[in-house]
């Protein structure tokens, strides 16, 4: 098994919803992007979540759409030992400070967790906030969850009310 970490946040002051992942996959680590594997859907789902196109963009101009958008990233995980770049491989994992980074986002108004592992492990650091913080649970934007893409869309548009001004 390798060893394998994950990346910096992406976050600002602004950042209204962080979107956790559990740990890049084997492409995005080789590209040193989120979601760089093209047959994962994140950058679909979320240019129909924002209105905007994110698929056509580069990289740097991605995160900077997303964080004016009010939408930061990261891991759960912060290093781990897997072979591949399933979920279910993830052996040996250390656990990033969420609750450290939450406390540094005062705008923050939800925690969106990218498919089942990241939430299984995610809540489990922010018991302690989790009174204070909404979180929620969307199904997984990587290729190896089956369920149908305007079916993933669904849950991911759910996040567009915690986006608009105002809202808390």
């Amino acid at each position: 098994m390798s060893s394998k970490a994950c990346f910096p946040p992406v976050v600002n002051a602004d950042t209204k919803i962080l979107i956790l992942g559990s740990l890049p996959g084997d492409k995005s680590l080789a590209q040193g992007q989120y979601y760089a594997n093209k047959q994962n859907a994140f950058w679909y789902l979320l240019s129909q979540l924002l209105g905007t196109d994110l698929v056509g963009l580069d990289y740097a101009d991605r995160l900077a759409t997303l964080l004016a958008h009010g939408v930061g990233l990261w891991d759960v995980v912060a290093d781990a030992t897997r072979d591949g770049s399933l979920d279910s491989r993830i052996r040996d994992h250390r656990s990033n400070d969420l609750s450290g980074l939450v406390g540094t986002l005062p705008q923050l108004r939800a925690v969106a967790f990218n498919g089942k592992t990241a939430a299984r492990l995610g809540l489990k650091q922010l018991a302690a906030a989790h009174d204070a913080i909404r979180t929620v649970e969307l199904p997984s934007s990587s290729p190896a969850y089956t369920l149908a893409v305007d079916k993933k869309l669904e849950s991911w548009l759910g996040l567009r009310p915690l986006l608009a001004a105002g809202e808390k």
